[in-house]
């Protein structure tokens, strides 16, 4: 399969798109799941919904999107991809970098 199924919207996104090497959010609504404890290792039980939940900028002008997950709490940030709603993104609270 070269696409997952959103779990917020129900969309079809594929899994590669320009500027990000990890698809991990859906570009039409910015909504997650809660699969990972540290990056990439499918490692979390919780498997809740993570929601936009604010934007930064890295020191090198990288924009980055931060998502809450709505079942747990815990925050992860994320790079945007090429193909991602631009004016939803503009549209979130810049937060402080969580870094």
């Amino acid at each position: 399969m070269e696409y997952f199924i959103c779990a917020n919207c129900g969309k079809k996104v594929p899994f590669r798109s320009f500027g990000t090497r990890n698809r991990n959010h859906c570009p039409h609504c910015l909504h997650s799941l809660h699969v990972d404890r540290s990056s990439g290792d499918r490692s979390s039980k919780c498997k809740g919904l993570m929601a936009p939940y604010g934007r930064f900028n890295k020191d090198d002008g990288e924009h980055m999107l931060v998502h809450k997950c709505t079942k747990c709490g815990f925050i992860r940030w994320n790079r945007i991809a090429g193909d991602d709603d631009f004016e939803l993104f503009k549209g979130l609270n810049t937060v402080k970098d969580p870094r």
